[in-house]
């Protein structure tokens, strides 16, 4: 639990969740991501393939991004992952076109099996009073 509360932590700081403004990129309402362990790790680039083709250009995505866990000699990060997949929607109307869209929906048909497990979470910004 810690690690992926980590992990998700991370990612925002990534894709730029501070409160201070000072960049010029937009940030994205809503924060889809998903972390796969595959069956055999031979598949890591099938996979990862397959998100960048059918996934990347799926109409509402404000950003995209899809790799594997960087090796930084960082004992406390969670890394037992074989994929990470991100996308970032501008709305709610924009992620769940994306859910129903018949290349998301082939790509988890296809690889559904080939999967060990898989982790998904969406984050949004916390409220401020």
């Amino acid at each position: 639990m810690k690690r992926t509360v980590l992990l998700i932590a991370t990612t925002l700081l990534i894709v730029g969740c501070g409160s201070q403004k000072t960049n010029s990129f937009q940030q994205a309402a809503i924060n889809h991501i998903v972390l796969f362990g595959l069956q055999d790790s031979v598949d890591i680039g099938e996979l990862i393939g397959d998100c960048d083709a059918k996934l990347s250009t799926i109409e509402g995505s404000m950003s995209y991004w899809c790799g594997v866990a960087g090796d930084f000699d960082r004992s406390h990060v969670d890394s037992d992952y074989d994929v990470c997949l991100y996308v970032g929607f501008e709305s709610d109307e924009a992620y769940r076109f994306y859910l129903d869209h018949p290349d998301h929906v082939s790509l988890v048909q296809k690889w559904r099996s080939r999967w060990r497990w898989v982790r998904v979470h969406d984050v949004v910004g916390y409220p401020q009073s």
